[in-house]
């Protein structure tokens, strides 16, 4: 239990300064496009050129873990995701192209890294719970970065407020490394890359029913996500509100998340299937992106904060569920390459689908549109989790 606790509390904060390093530039991106003077799409481009570069990283992650272990793996990830961050603060868009492949990457292998970890340390039964109570350090990045990136970017600038984040994980990295002795005791040194493990994460999760099935659940799940994170700032902001009242707005709805999470992982421990819990996530996201989609320049900023609320306790709050699932499907040893296979797909709706918001927030200028197409794979992948299973019927 001692091990479990303090497994549990190692990658919490690590994933806390992932989901910081990883959306900071989204958080404070009305402030970076104001001073780059770029059009608000841009934004679409640079999370689906993140999001192109974690499908990469997370189908090829599995053999790095084995050989060096999550917790060196961990590290690492903190520090790509630094080296990002600084790139970004260089200036030319080509920088900025660089600093979303490299951070990226970092906030990408991180999940895969976590889950094998707690994965050896956590009593089935209640590995949703404990992969939830892990998960619920990415909306307390975001809190982080919602309440910190706007004030040091007032006091410093948005550059200043980057380069802060990217030594607050390097300083992470560096305090990680005792524990490594203990955490990275199942490595196996002789474990090398080959480009074939693509093709082997992908199988892991291919050729399982209930593996792929969860996949197309995280494309969904993701997406929506993605989108949320990378547009509600910039959509507050874009109806008249300040950008510190927007990430402070931003903040406080992410902050539902994190008893959200917990909630969800009890239920889906204790009281439903998961598979049934995540249903019911979807279609709570679906009904948030219709009221994101009808919301405008006439709501008033509560009305705004709770349909926020709304995508943060669904589109932010699967996460936990969805990893201990993964992980309890995986074949035996393949815990982070399953994981990763499974996220390859969130990936990719994670970078679908924020091209597409992108595409028709440039064609029409509105983003209600973009929030009201969301709400349609949502809903399809409700309607599929909660249909029984054939074996059960």
């Amino acid at each position: 239990m001692n091990l479990l606790l303090i497994a549990l509390g190692a990658m919490f904060l690590q994933q806390t300064f992932a989901a910081l390093g990883r959306n900071l530039p989204s958080i404070i991106a009305p402030a970076i496009l104001d001073d780059l003077r770029l059009d608000p799409a841009w934004l679409g481009v640079y999370v689906g050129l993140g999001a192109l570069a974690s499908l990469g990283f997370q189908l090829g992650c599995g053999s790095f873990i084995i050989r060096h272990g999550a917790l060196r793996v961990s590290q690492v990830a903190l520090l790509m995701l630094a080296v990002g961050l600084v790139l970004a603060c260089i200036g030319p868009l080509g920088f900025f192209a660089l600093s979303a492949v490299i951070g990226a990457g970092g906030a990408a292998v991180s999940t895969p890294a976590s889950s094998h970890l707690l994965g050896r340390y956590s009593p089935p039964r209640y590995a949703p719970l404990v992969f939830s109570i892990k998960q619920t350090a990415v909306p307390a990045g975001l809190l982080l970065g919602g309440l910190l990136g706007p004030l040091l970017t007032g006091w410093w600038g948005w550059r200043g407020a980057m380069l802060s984040s990217a030594g607050a994980c390097v300083v992470l990295a560096v305090l990680l490394q005792p524990l490594r002795a203990e955490f990275d005791a199942d490595r196996v040194p002789g474990r090398s890359f080959r480009l074939s493990d693509f093709h082997t994460t992908l199988a892991v999760v291919i050729r399982s029913r209930d593996l792929f099935n969860l996949s197309l659940a995280c494309f969904v799940f993701n997406g929506i996500q993605t989108v949320f994170m990378a547009y509600f700032v910039v959509y507050l902001t874009a109806l008249g509100h300040p950008l510190a009242v927007a990430g402070f707005v931003f903040s406080v709805a992410t902050l539902i998340a994190v008893p959200g999470r917990i909630l969800w992982g009890w239920i889906g421990s204790v009281l439903l299937p998961p598979r049934v819990v995540m249903g019911v996530l979807a279609l709570g996201m679906a009904a948030s992106s219709v009221l994101a989609g009808l919301s405008g320049p006439g709501w008033p900023l509560p009305m705004l904060g709770l349909v926020g609320a709304g995508l943060s306790l669904t589109a932010l709050s699967w996460n936990g569920v969805l990893l201990a699932e993964a992980a309890r499907l995986a074949p035996e040893g393949m815990r982070g390459a399953a994981t990763g296979g499974v996220l390859s797909f969130g990936q990719l709706g994670a970078l679908l689908m924020p091209l597409v918001f992108a595409a028709v927030l440039w064609l029409t200028g509105r983003y209600d549109y973009g929030f009201l197409l969301c709400a349609a794979p949502a809903l399809l992948a409700g309607l599929a989790l909660l249909r029984p299973p054939r074996a059960a019927a």
